[in-house]
């Protein structure tokens, strides 16, 4: 694979090559809000991720539930603060390339970045900006002989349409707040309620939320649904159709658990990927930046968001937006070396509001 610390023309290059300034891998809260930064700066820019919609982390694990950590915004959750976001790049128009990940990154000689994707979509870019949250997510798979197959039509490691699940004998495993979470909500009196709910965890040990695992016992107490220690030891399978478990409890005794559906959240496993391969700083799985313009080691290519690390980083999205800003302003000179670059006001720039596509605001 070819490395970012390599200068070399790449022979590959095909004529819809799609020539641009800024190239955004990862289109989570930072990467939409690098998109923003950017804008302000007129840098237009390509977002690429390899989910199938934007929001990232938040849309992938927890699309409902509160943040309450963003700036003059006391309560949202991840699928509002993805709308909002996408709602605040509007006026800059950035292409999207969903389903999709990076794959080659490789300098070329005019200095630009030659950047390809699994799909076989080609870049030649002037800057790159990595925002791609803890690397790829991969659900922690269950290890049991023959589960594959039954994968996307009984077994699911995440709910895309809670309706495909009412009225159906479910069975829910994992011990934390995403397993414990569906388990209540498809135990509840919504329109999604199941038939059955049985949340099977290896120990009576939960890392979810006490008032989760409160709620939980109540339930069980009251026959709503059943919790079960054990761990899958194999399946119970009828003319090519899953229609149990088999669950081995603590006292050695394996039982068999009727079902229509399983559910697995056994939380997911972060992949840097291909990131590793191009030549750039790593530290225990993150990608090391200045805290000047949060560029790499590789000038031109500047990580922001989880994905990168430096002296009292902190995991949070309000971490990465401050990121965002520096990082735009820090590659700038590199797509624009002849223009001067000064720091404008959102509230008073005439520049900006003409940017943005709105008025400039009169005062008494």
């Amino acid at each position: 694979m070819d490395s970012a610390a390599t200068t070399n023309a790449h022979p590959d290059i095909r004529s819809d090559v799609i020539e641009t300034d800024a190239v955004i891998i990862g289109a989570g809260p930072v990467g939409l809000f690098q998109v923003f930064e950017l804008g302000l700066l007129e840098i237009k820019a390509h977002v690429i991720d390899s989910l199938a919609y934007p929001g990232g982390q938040p849309m992938e694990l927890y699309p409902d539930k509160p943040i309450f950590d963003i700036p003059a915004v006391p309560v949202c959750t991840g699928k509002e603060l993805t709308d909002a976001l996408m709602k605040q790049i509007e006026p800059f128009k950035p292409t999207f390339h969903f389903g999709s990940e990076v794959t080659t990154v490789a300098r070329q000689e005019d200095g630009r970045f030659f950047v390809e994707t699994g799909k076989g979509t080609q870049f030649l870019t002037k800057t790159i900006f990595i925002a791609a949250g803890v690397g790829a997510f991969q659900p922690r798979t269950l290890k049991v002989d023959g589960v594959d197959q039954y994968d996307g039509s009984q077994v699911f490691y995440r709910v895309k349409d809670p309706a495909n699940f009412a009225g159906k004998n479910l069975v829910v495993l994992g011990g934390g707040d995403s397993a414990l979470d569906w388990a209540l909500n498809f135990a509840g009196d919504g329109p999604n309620k199941a038939e059955s709910v049985i949340l099977i965890h290896r120990r009576d040990v939960f890392k979810a939320a006490p008032a989760s695992v409160a709620k939980m016992r109540e339930l069980c107490d009251q026959y709503e649904m059943q919790f079960i220690t054990g761990q899958i030891t194999g399946l119970d399978e009828r003319d090519g159709k899953l229609v149990g478990v088999k669950v081995t409890g603590p006292d050695g005794v394996t039982r068999v658990v009727p079902m229509d559906a399983m559910l697995i959240f056994f939380g997911l496993s972060p992949k840097l990927g291909p990131i590793a391969n191009w030549g750039l700083d790593i530290e225990r799985k993150q990608l090391v930046v200045d805290t000047e313009k949060f560029s790499t080691n590789e000038p031109g290519i500047f990580a922001v968001g989880d994905i990168n690390t430096y002296p009292g980083k902190k995991k949070l999205i309000l971490s990465g937006f401050h990121e965002c800003a520096l990082a735009a302003f820090g590659a700038a000179p590199i797509i624009n070396p002849e223009k001067r670059v000064l720091l404008q006001y959102t509230t008073t720039s005439p520049k900006l509001h003409k940017v943005l596509g709105v008025e400039t605001p009169t005062f008494d």
